[in-house]
């Protein structure tokens, strides 16, 4: 069987296809064969149909195009085994399925065109010695004292209060009546708007800008009117942006007693025995988190730096897998949340989803074969020894690991392993400006795709 390739944009490679006359022949009695034993035709016996009564009856048009489907789908499978084409996904059907039939003859030979998607070839004009600037994230002792402070909240007894007015920080208990006060009109009741009982925090933030600053200074028992005005991006539209009144009364009122900060707490909320090795783990801890987001914003700077040299096109076929890959992802996670997928996802939003999702997936296949270039030029692997210790760390840590698909986790093992190394290859071999936290604009954290330009500077 002849076929001529020929190198297509998007990753493609196309074929034309010489089926010899002989195979189209036996293509075509085989499905007559296959017809004549299983067509029902009134006045004979299955698998005793005449060949010429059957052609009359089923006609030569849709017999020729049964034949033609099993020839083509043979032909390129044949091609793409002969050629040794590592394609990916199905075949696109480049002839015309209708001129096909009008010109297939069996006996005689037959021109297919097709094309199949293959694995993309990537260059980069430039890996080594990169320039990136990436925010320093700095450990904040501060944060010590405000996990602490977080703990007595949580760990807070509300003590009754009856000797003074409501204060900042106090935790109220009101009966309030809202009403929509709009000018020209007679204040009006709105639905949600009143409640009993209603435990509220009197700290800014906490209701609608203006009602919890109202209650401060108020007396147990008193009433009180408090004017307020809803937020322009309320999420109740007939509410957003209008004035409103709330009758307030205040039933009780209740203030924080915290607990000592001191070992007790300690060993209330954590594992250790005293508050200086609560303290010394958080700000290990906080230490790590600031060494790490330093990281990741560096590994973050060298990928998109390294995609900015990337000349690669991306075949349908490795798209759309990324993109199911994706949204398969999200769907997971709102299962893990407790949503009915089942009710949930209609065909439609599902087809949003993928729609949305592939500015993501285009990103994640350049950034993957960016580093796939850079591990193949400086023949950068990952050892089985190290691939069967992580994956050992991990199954020490699952409860059941009987539900762990071994080779699947081998897999992603195996990968963030080699993307570790990549990067860190990168980074040794980069230039790299540590910039305090913010200072980095939205275009240069984000580090677009820039090719052209590049381009034109190394000209």
């Amino acid at each position: 069987m002849k076929v001529t390739q020929e190198r297509l944009p998007d990753s493609q490679v196309g074929l034309e296809i010489e089926v010899p006359g002989d195979i189209s022949k036996q293509t075509y009695e085989q499905t007559l064969r296959k017809y004549m034993k299983t067509a029902n035709i009134p006045g004979f016996r299955k698998g005793k149909v005449p060949r010429q009564i059957l052609i009359q009856q089923l006609g030569a048009t849709r017999l020729k195009a049964a034949a033609l489907e099993e020839l083509v789908q043979t032909a390129i499978d044949k091609a793409i085994a002969q050629e040794k084409i590592d394609a990916l996904g199905n075949y696109q059907l480049i002839s015309q399925f209708e001129n096909l039939i009008e010109t297939f003859e069996p006996g005689k030979v037959l021109t297919i065109s097709a094309s199949v998607d293959v694995p993309p070839e990537a260059s980069l004009k430039q890996y080594k010695e990169l320039s990136v600037k990436a925010e320093e994230i700095l450990y904040d002792a501060a944060r010590i004292t405000e996990t602490l402070e977080g703990y007595q909240q949580n760990l807070a007894s509300l003590v009754p209060i009856e000797d003074r007015a409501a204060q900042e920080n106090d935790v109220a208990i009101v009966d309030f009546v809202g009403k929509v006060a709009e000018e020209g009109k007679e204040p009006e009741e709105f639905e949600g708007g009143s409640a009993k009982e209603f435990q509220v925090e009197i700290k800014e933030g906490r209701f609608i800008p203006g009602f919890v600053e109202g209650i401060v200074g108020m007396e147990l028992g008193q009433t009180k009117d408090v004017e307020v005005t809803f937020p322009e991006e309320y999420p109740q539209d007939e509410l957003a942006g209008k004035p409103a009144i709330f009758s307030i009364t205040l039933n009780d009122l209740k203030e924080r007693e915290l607990p000592d900060l001191d070992d007790d707490l300690a060993q209330e909320v954590s594992e250790f025995e005293t508050l200086d090795e609560l303290k010394k783990s958080l700000e290990e801890r906080f230490q790590k988190e600031a060494q790490d987001a330093t990281r990741a914003n560096t590994e973050k700077a060298l990928l998109d730096e390294l995609v900015t040299y990337l000349d690669v096109e991306i075949p349908k076929t490795l798209l759309l897998r990324e993109v199911d890959h994706i949204v398969t992802q999200t769907v997971m996670q709102l299962s893990n949340q407790g949503i009915d997928i089942n009710k949930f996802l209609t065909k439609e939003l599902v087809e949003n989803m993928r729609e949305n999702a592939k500015p993501e997936a285009t990103d994640r296949l350049r950034r993957t074969l960016a580093l796939g270039e850079v591990a193949k030029q400086e023949s950068i692997s990952v050892d089985d020894e190290a691939v069967a210790a992580r994956m050992g760390e991990m199954m020490a840590e699952v409860d059941d690991p009987t539900k762990i698909d071994p080779d699947r986790l081998k897999q992603v093992v195996n990968e963030d392993l080699l993307k570790e190394k990549i990067l860190g290859w990168l980074a040794e071999s980069a230039t790299v400006e540590l910039v305090p936290e913010g200072s980095l604009s939205d275009d240069e954290a984000e580090a677009p795709d820039n090719g052209d330009a590049k381009e034109e500077e190394a000209e």
